[in-house]
């Protein structure tokens, strides 16, 4: 008995997904567990197993295909067993069959429809001439140097021994016109060019001024095929600048070291995850009113706490807690006393949590992403410690559950790691605030009328200004800083 393969719904909130890649073929022999596809949400990755040994009977969509979640994707049965009552096309064959069956009833009455049918297929034949014919004469003018389609399309006329014949009378009048008649198509006997040639020519132009002229007979300038001069004539401007753009050119193509033939991009097609970065990075930019502020704090304590629970996390039963651990638990301490900066600004109101739940940038191979650690202001450091690591690594391996990606109060991300000291994070709508985490350096304060060097570690707060003014926003920051060097104070709370 044959039996459809759906496309999972992975969220509340996913609609479909996009086949990413086929690893069974139609025909192929499957066994429950084999992986037939992998497939795409917006940010994630999934491979869908077979439940049922059996022949792959069918496939109705191809890689790069959208499609609904819960649509049938695939058949899997025995050699033999019909699988039409599942093709999900199988009704948009039958909605083109009843829209077909309309257009007749319009065109005739019945009986007429064969008739219709032969003149319909006249027509597109005729109209397959006309383009054919409508090629065949745009290569031909190609050939001859004329364009289509509005192209001017100049040539300049040579006997092949790098001398122009013309005939005296066709010089003259090429002079007194004030034309370059090496633009001139010829059409006297052995490729002279004759006087009816120029005439042609002061018609179709190029038309230059006589300096303009007497310039262009003495160089060999790319041609010039519109004017700024009245009437359209070519000027000596024209030349200079048609002549720049040859230079440019010429410079632009010398390229010392470059082989010959060898492209100089290579053309690289976005994937979905890089088009809801690039959607959401420019929503974000485009439409709140960002400004970031940037301190410093001591970061002795928290190296201190750091290096105790290295050392006796096995002990202790604790994770590999890292300096972001414990600027996350600080945040989530933090925030709730400052609520404009635990928020959603939603243009007529905005939404002040309670509770933060708090968004991880992750750096992955196929992008950005931030999970979210909900209640993190309920959770141990060791609990968010653990649940950030999962988050992480769910998100490194394309598994991530996209709800998981979703519902953030505040986020928090860090390039400290990549030696930055500073930077602008960019806001996750509609969230009011972002913090950056930045490395460590080594600075110099005055303790008791001695100057000694500390760890100087970096925070970056972006917030969105027309839901936070920076006064707010920076007492945030200084309450935040107080926090990280008295760590050992806000666990005790």
């Amino acid at each position: 008995m044959a039996i459809p393969v759906i496309m999972p719904k992975q969220g509340q909130t996913v609609e479909s997904c996009i086949i990413a890649k086929w690893h069974k073929k139609k025909g192929d022999q499957v066994k429950a567990g084999d992986i037939l596809f992998t497939y795409e949400t917006d940010k994630a990755t999934f491979d869908e197993e077979a439940k049922e040994d059996g022949i792959l009977l069918e496939i109705f969509f191809e890689e790069g295909d959208d499609v609904p979640v819960l649509t049938n994707v695939c058949v899997i049965g025995r050699e033999g067993d019909d699988v039409s009552e599942f093709d999900p096309r199988t009704q948009i064959g039958r909605e083109d069959k009843v829209t077909k069956t309309t257009v007749a009833d319009k065109v005739g009455v019945e009986g007429e429809g064969e008739a219709y049918a032969a003149n319909v297929a006249a027509n597109v034949a005729a109209d397959a001439a006309i383009e054919a014919a409508a090629d065949t004469a745009a290569d031909a003018a190609k050939q001859q140097g004329i364009g289509t389609g509005g192209e001017t399309g100049f040539i300049r006329s040579d006997t092949g021994d790098g001398k122009i014949g013309i005939s005296p009378r066709a010089r003259n009048l090429a002079e007194k016109a004030g034309i370059d008649y090496r633009y001139a198509k010829p059409t006297g006997p052995h490729g002279r060019i004759i006087e009816r040639d120029i005439i042609s020519l002061m018609e179709k132009g190029p038309v230059f001024t006589f300096a303009a002229k007497d310039e262009s007979l003495k160089s060999e300038t790319k041609i010039v095929e519109e004017g700024s001069g009245i009437g359209g004539r070519i000027t000596t401007g024209d030349l200079g600048r048609v002549q720049s753009e040859s230079q440019v050119a010429a410079h632009a193509s010398y390229s010392p070291g470059v082989v010959p033939g060898e492209a100089e991009f290579t053309e690289v097609k976005l994937t979905n995850i890089r088009k809801v970065i690039a959607k959401a990075m420019h929503h974000s930019l485009s439409s709140t009113a960002q400004l970031t502020l940037n301190t410093t704090f001591d970061a002795t304590e928290i190296l201190e706490y750091r290096k105790k629970l290295k050392e006796n996390k096995e002990k202790l039963g604790l994770r590999n807690i890292t300096i972001n651990d414990i600027v996350l638990f600080a945040v989530s301490r933090t925030l709730p006393g400052h609520k404009p900066l635990n928020a959603h600004f939603l243009d007529d109101r905005m939404l002040l949590f309670n509770v933060v739940h708090l968004g991880v940038a992750v750096d992955t191979e196929r992008g950005l992403m931030v999970p979210t650690i909900f209640y993190a202001n309920h959770k141990s450091l060791n609990e968010i410690s653990a649940e950030v690591k999962e988050l992480a690594e769910e998100c490194q391996k394309g598994t991530i559950n996209p709800d998981l990606l979703k519902g953030g109060t505040f986020t928090v991300t860090n390039l400290g790691m990549l030696d930055i000291e500073s930077f602008t994070p960019v806001l996750n709508p509609p969230q009011t605030g972002i913090l950056g985490v930045n490395n460590i350096v080594q600075r110099v304060k005055e303790v008791n009328g001695q100057y000694v060097y500390y760890p100087a570690m970096g925070l970056s707060l972006t917030f969105d200004h027309r839901a936070v003014d920076g006064a707010p926003a920076a007492r945030f920051l200084k309450d935040l800083k107080t926090n990280l060097e008295n760590f050992s104070i806000l666990l005790a709370k």
